[in-house]
């Protein structure tokens, strides 16, 4: 029912090797492989989904999801497990050891200075950068799956929102089956806008796998740096949403009735450095118009008002910086543009 095994994802200048462990529920086993452990599934063994979390050390709700999770199918929780899963699930709560301990959304330089973020790099190289390397060695659990959940989390003042590629119906399918109230769909590639392709995100874990055929979900559960119980909740429920549509837990996903947008083109940003009060009342899940006043940029020093930040769409608030102080071209408030059915 359940088999865990130490990996070996990379090692570092001094020799020491970068350590997590992997997990499989169901019918796969972890055997030994040349280069560590690889997953055995029997030819009639069912469907796989792969469930990743801390790809950034920092976002430590999804980690404590894939715990939860682990004590529901085990039944480490008091209560009776699950009914024995109808194929496998396999489970990498620390998929990036070194920001975890560092409490951190990169790598410092001196060790991955093309790829300080993981999540940039995928499916990764065995011969690459320490990055790639880590990555290729999860994408041959990844790669085995046939729906991967890829768990990260967002800022205290960010709407817990799954995101799937735009036009891709099993994705679509995939983030229903999560089941938060917002889905957030993005492109990539040469549908991607030119600014979305700048910022690196081709070499997303979730892009990557779509683009093999694999139907990936990013679920940003919000909250970062602490177990928030709400935030871990809707993870879980939101994992063996995936596993029933996937047919390896029995039963159906909850019908789900939400909202359609796109993300990251739609950020107010700040104009010039200094302090920034949001509106009073802004909250995220706001409805709101272009040209809605969103907050003020004040010099600390002078108390002169640098900027009156203002909506340039119609769309549904999802993101507030709640740290006052800011620099210029940091986000203030993300914007996510509904998008019609």
């Amino acid at each position: 029912m359940h088999d865990a095994r130490d990996l070996v994802l990379a090692r570092l200048p001094s020799g020491v090797p970068v350590r997590t462990t992997v997990h499989a529920y169901g019918e796969g086993r972890l055997v030994d492989g040349p280069d560590g452990p690889e997953l055995d599934v029997p030819a009639d063994g069912g469907p796989v989904v792969y469930a990743q979390a801390a790809q950034h050390g920092r976002e430590v709700n999804g980690t404590a999801v894939l715990r939860r999770l682990h004590e529901r199918l085990t039944g480490r929780d008091g209560d009776a497990p699950d009914a024995a899963p109808a194929g496998t699930l396999v489970t990498v709560p620390v998929a990036d050891p070194l920001t975890f301990d560092r409490v951190s959304y990169t790598t410092p330089e001196p060790l991955d200075a093309v790829h300080s973020n993981m999540n940039r790099c995928w499916p990764g190289d065995a011969d690459g950068t320490l990055h790639e390397r880590m990555a290729a060695r999860l994408w041959r659990f990844a790669s085995r799956a046939d729906a991967i959940v890829d768990l990260h989390t967002g800022s205290p003042a960010m709407l817990t929102h799954a995101v799937y590629m735009r036009d891709d119906a099993a994705c679509r399918e995939l983030a229903e089956a999560f089941g938060t109230d917002i889905l957030l769909a993005e492109a990539a590639g040469d549908e991607a806008d030119a600014e979305w392709s700048e910022r690196g995100f081709a070499g997303k874990l979730r892009v990557a796998a779509t683009r093999e055929g694999i139907p990936t979900v990013t679920p940003e559960l919000a909250h970062s740096r602490e177990i928030v119980p709400e935030a871990v909740d809707a993870g879980v429920e939101g994992v063996i949403g995936v596993l029933r549509h996937e047919g390896i837990l029995p039963g159906d996903p909850a019908p789900w009735d939400g909202t359609v947008a796109r993300n990251h083109l739609g950020r107010v940003e700040a104009a010039d450095s200094g302090l920034f009060t949001p509106e009073r009342g802004l909250s995220v899940g706001d409805e709101i118009e272009a040209g809605d006043r969103l907050g003020v940029v004040h010099d600390p020093a002078t108390f002169e008002p640098l900027q009156t930040a203002a909506a340039d769409r119609d769309g549904i608030v999802y993101s507030i910086a709640r740290e006052a102080t800011v620099t210029a071209g940091a986000t203030l408030v993300g914007v996510a543009e509904r998008l019609a059915e």
